[in-house]
Formats: C-alpha cells, sequence, structure tokens
C-alpha cells in the first residue's frame, strides 16, 4: 500500500512544483509544496514524528542544518519538521534523476559535486553565495548514512561552507528512521521518529575543524 500510494504521490507533488515554476511561483511556494510532501509519505508509512527543539531555530536569517543521517526517511521527515524554507545540499548525481532531480534544479536545491576537486570547489563556491543572499540549508556532513547507531566521520565539505558563508549552524539529531526501510529493501516498517534541534552556534571567525567539534558533539549528545 505504501509504494502503491507513495509513488503517485511523489510523482504528484513533484509535479506541482515543475508547474509552479512554468507559472513563475517559486521559493517559498515550491518549499511548501515539498514539505507536504514529506508530510504524506510519513503518513502513508505510518511514521509518527516528535519534534523537539523549535526554539532553538533563528528566525528571519539563513542559517545551515547539520544532521546526523539515519536512514532514507531523515528526508521526508526533515522536510516536514524543519520550521523554515530551505534548500538541499546534495550530490549532483541526483539532480540527474527524471522529474524529482530536474524539480530538485527547479526548486533552487544545491548540487554539490563529489568526484571532481574542480567541480566540487565551484557547487560550493556557488552555494556560499546561495547562502549569503539568505538561504537556509540542510545538509547530511556524514555524507551517507550510517549503518550503525555511530556518527560517520564528517566531512570537511560542509564546515567549509559554514565557515565561508558566516551563519550560524544549527546541530540537528534524528532518531527512529534507521529501521524504516532498510537500505536496498522494500518492506516498510512503521516507527516513533525523533528530531531534535539544538542551540545555534556562530560560524564567523571559527576555524572548520572547531565547527565540526562543536557539531559532532552537539549531535552526539541529543541523540544520547
Amino acid at each position: 500500500m505504501v509504494w502503491g500510494l507513495g509513488l503517485p504521490v511523489t510523482v504528484f507533488f513533484f509535479t506541482l512544483i515543475l508547474i509552479a515554476y512554468v507559472f513563475g511561483y517559486r521559493g517559498r511556494c515550491m518549499g511548501r509544496f515539498t514539505a507536504f510532501w514529506g508530510r504524506a509519505i510519513l503518513a502513508l508509512a505510518g511514521v509518527r514524528l516528535n519534534v523537539r527543539g523549535l526554539e532553538n531555530v533563528p528566525s528571519g536569517r539563513a542559517v545551515i542544518f547539520m544532521s546526523n543521517h539515519q536512514g532514507a526517511f531523515d528526508i521526508p521527515a526533515l522536510q516536514w519538521a524543519v520550521p523554515v524554507d530551505f534548500r538541499w545540499v546534495a550530490k549532483k548525481s541526483l539532480f540527474k534523476a527524471p522529474l524529482i532531480g530536474w524539480s530538485l534544479a527547479l526548486a533552487g536545491h544545491i548540487p554539490i559535486e563529489r568526484e571532481n576537486a574542480v567541480s566540487a570547489f565551484k557547487s560550493l563556491e556557488d552555494a556560499v553565495d546561495k547562502i549569503k543572499s539568505g538561504t537556509s540549508v540542510v545538509i547530511f556532513p556524514e555524507g551517507t548514512r550510517s549503518e550503525s547507531n555511530e556518527l560517520l566521520p564528517f566531512k570537511r565539505g560542509a564546515f567549509m561552507l559554514a565557515a565561508k558563508s558566516g551563519v550560524p549552524v544549527v546541530p540537528v539529531a534524528i532518531t527512529g528512521t534507521k529501521g524504516i526501510l532498510k537500505r536496498g529493501g522494500f518492506f516498510i516498517t512503521p516507527a516513533d521518529v525523533s528530531i531534535s534541534f539544538g542551540a545555534p552556534f556562530p560560524t564567523e571567525g571559527v576555524e572548520e575543524k572547531t565547527l565540526r567539534t562543536m557539531t559532532k558533539d552537539s549531535i552526539k549528545k541529543m541523540l544520547r
């Protein structure tokens, strides 16, 4: 039932994004479409979401949300839970997928090239410019989902982005998504998911290594 309804729901919402772009409705409009897509997917999968720490999310300015990554359902959960308009920072290959990839590009999400160092630097600079212009972003500093309960090493790119953009980092901890859909699996297991937003911290004048340590320690504390 989840797959039978989830795929049409996904196609429906991402088609709306394409139509909105054609008619000039962008920005927050597209953000709302993807937020409701996330809520619909969670409901179909029987996922119960509990959100804490919303008072820690600054309003009226761009921030970088840095979250641990447990499973595929982190994406719809964050899409619904993050209380401000934002864009994803994601690997460039996702933007090549039919419909979904096109929608990501049109909605202004930010592709990052991982394989080519020159392209990676250029895409990082583009992301910095977008954040400085007032766009909040969500990024998984681990780069991929963890197969255990331990955090994977945090990649440098996320913290280069934070240091260069100079906007606050909001650490985010997700629990409960790991078992909903196993990597390579097809069966959905309903679960209780918790998302916690930690207190933001400034990035201006802070070294990348220090930012990485502060973010990891904050997420670890919330996961405990």
